[in-house]
This record gives C-alpha cells, sequence and structure tokens, in this order.
C-alpha cells in the first residue's frame, strides 16, 4: 500500500461519502495534521474561499510549497445549498489539478449569537447539513454571549460534530465584567470540561492580541492555558493588509491562522468596477467587509471572463505561497503523510 493509500484511509467518514470512495485527494481532519506536524514549528494554514476561481491558485500554492491547507468556507448557513457547493467546487479543483497534498475544510465561523431553543434548532440543522457536506472542521463565534451563554449553546450545537468525531473550533466569548481575554477563555474551557464537550480549536482574534504590536505574552498565556486542556490555539480575523508577522504566532506556539488577510480585496478586484460597487454598497449596509460578503453574493454574480479568473487565480497563488512560508509550512506535506502512513503515526 502506498503512502497515498495509507494517508487516504484516515478521512472521515462524511468526506469519503461526499468525495466518492475513488477520489485520492487526502482530504483529513486536522486534528491528524495536528498529530503529525506537533514537533514542527508549523502552524497550519487555514485560507477563506471568497471567490471559487482562487481554488486553483490556492491548490497550486500548496503543491509548490509542498504544504499542508485549510480551506475555508466563511459562510457555510448562508442558504441550503452552500456547504454542498463550496464542497463540490474544491472536489472539483482538486481533482482537475490532481491535487495529493493533504487538505482540511472548515465551516465558518458561524456567528452565534442567541440561546434562544428556536434558534439553536435551526442552527444544529444547519451543521448536520454542512457535516453531510463534507467538513469536518466546524468553527464557531461567540463573542457576542457571556462565556455561560456560549457554554449553554455549544453544549447544544454540538451533537453533528460528536456524532461523527469530528473537530470543533470555538471563540472567545465576551470576556466577564473587569477581566480580559485570558479569563473569558479560561471559563470557557472550564464549563466545555465540564460538559464534556470536546474541543480541537480555540480561536482569538488578532484584534484581542493588542492594538499596535502584538502582545506576544498574552498570546503565550492563552497557548499555555490552552495546551493544558489538550487544546490548540488559532489565530483569525486577520487585517486586510500584510499581516504583523505570521511567523510570530508560529513562535508563540499557535497551531492555526486563519490567514483571510488580503484574500478579500484581492478575490473583488475580479469583478469589473460596477460589480465591485454594488457589492461594496451592500457590504456598508450590511455592515461587513465586501470581500467575506462576496463568498454569499458570488453564486448571483455576472460569471468572471476568462482573463479575470486567469488573473485571480495567479494573484491567489502568490499571496498564498507567502502566507505558507510565513507559517513554516514549506514541506509540511511530505512530512506529515509520511507520519501518518506509519503505522500509529509511530516514527519510531
Amino acid at each position: 500500500m502506498s503512502v497515498l493509500d495509507k494517508v487516504l484511509s484516515l478521512r472521515p467518514g462524511n468526506v469519503v461519502a461526499r468525495m466518492g470512495p475513488g477520489s485520492r485527494v487526502p482530504v483529513l481532519d486536522p486534528r491528524e495534521l495536528l498529530r503529525a506536524l506537533e514537533s514542527s514549528p508549523v502552524a497550519l494554514p487555514c485560507i477563506p474561499v471568497l471567490a471559487k476561481g482562487a481554488l486553483p491558485g490556492l491548490l497550486r500554492a500548496a503543491r509548490a510549497e509542498d504544504a499542508v491547507l485549510g480551506l475555508a468556507c466563511p459562510h457555510p448557513l448562508a442558504d441550503r445549498g452552500a456547504p454542498e457547493r463550496f464542497v463540490s467546487a474544491v472536489r472539483n479543483a482538486a481533482l482537475d489539478a490532481e491535487h495529493t497534498r493533504p487538505l482540511f475544510l472548515q465551516a465558518g465561523p458561524v456567528r452565534v449569537t442567541s440561546t434562544d431553543a428556536d434558534v439553536l434548532d435551526a442552527m444544529q440543522e444547519g451543521l448536520f447539513r454542512v457535516v453531510d457536506a463534507g467538513f469536518a472542521l466546524v468553527s464557531l463565534e461567540l463573542s457576542r454571549l457571556t462565556t455561560y451563554e456560549a457554554v449553554e449553546a455549544v453544549n447544544a450545537l454540538v451533537g453533528p460534530l460528536v456524532e461523527r468525531e469530528l473537530s470543533l473550533e470555538l471563540s472567545a466569548p465576551q470576556a466577564p465584567s473587569g477581566t480580559g481575554l485570558l479569563d473569558a477563555c479560561g471559563t470557557l474551557l472550564e464549563g466545555l470540561s465540564q460538559w464534556k464537550v470536546p474541543l480541537r480549536f480555540l480561536r482569538v482574534s488578532e484584534a484581542q492580541l493588542g492594538e499596535g504590536d502584538l502582545d506576544v505574552g498574552l498570546l503565550r498565556q492563552v497557548v499555555e492555558l490552552a495546551h493544558a486542556r489538550g487544546v490548540a490555539v488559532t489565530v483569525g480575523d486577520l487585517t486586510a493588509g500584510a499581516p504583523r508577522g505570521l511567523s510570530s504566532y508560529v513562535a508563540a506556539g499557535v497551531r492555526k491562522v486563519d490567514c483571510g488577510g488580503p484574500f478579500g480585496p484581492l478575490a473583488l478586484r475580479a469583478w469589473p468596477l460596477d460589480t465591485r460597487a454594488q457589492v461594496v454598497a451592500r457590504a456598508q449596509a450590511a455592515g461587513m467587509p465586501a470581500g467575506e460578503l462576496l463568498s454569499m453574493l458570488e453564486e448571483g454574480l455576472p460569471p468572471l471572463t476568462p482573463e479575470a479568473r486567469e488573473t485571480l487565480e495567479a494573484l491567489a497563488f502568490a499571496e498564498a505561497t507567502e502566507v505558507l512560508a510565513a507559517l513554516g509550512a514549506r514541506r509540511s506535506a511530505t512530512h506529515a503523510m509520511a507520519f501518518l502512513a506509519k503505522t500509529g503515526g509511530d516514527l519510531g
């Protein structure tokens, strides 16, 4: 059995069901990649796909850098068909490229804003669709809830993931009055532990780590707090411009970085000026970044010209290549596959 065949045997059941048993693309649960790269100075790169025309460029960058790669569907609950369309686009792009480096697919961050039973029931139904579509990681954004509300909501929502033994990521909720990020994270982790909710990643935003210079001390405290619970830390919500230093996150022990920063403006520029203006106006009305809204509107926009698609692919390749290198992901694919192909992941 080849290395690839052994790694393919680790794919979650929902991925095999969606991709098809004949698929040769190693779409994994990120916990396998964390395990394989535990001793390596690398953070898993996760890039939001804000325009599906960027997919060939993102996958080409992963092959050029021999890197593991995460691809995120920013709004998987935007409509009933969003999860399936996203996974189908990834599958087709990977098939066309004969991509054989490890990938993981993330749904979200999905914003949770209420503990109302009807709202949570509807969200859980949506998460079942997400799981059935082939995602192995679901990210929930809890910043509008208190820590106690967050634990209540998560406990009500995690059934679809627990049943399939898939990965969960949670953002830090509101900090208790008079406290800060570290207390919010600690209270959340303690509450989840009491309810035995399995958590893979704790997500903090770039903005929570200080204005201007990165508060490395705070970040390391969050990493240590999470590590004591067997949880890895993600940094997300990077600014629209160049990140403040992705390598600093890796050095502080961060295990995953959501690299949205430059990809929103890059994707938006692929459309003509008048279309961009419409998206920007709708984004301003909705109070969200235009590039992020693009991922929800793309199906209804005029199709890109061949020239625009080629430019988008090239720009996505260039940006992704820089991100992968900065996160230490170069050659991580070969390393991870060699580790995972060994029985039990034991290099000895």
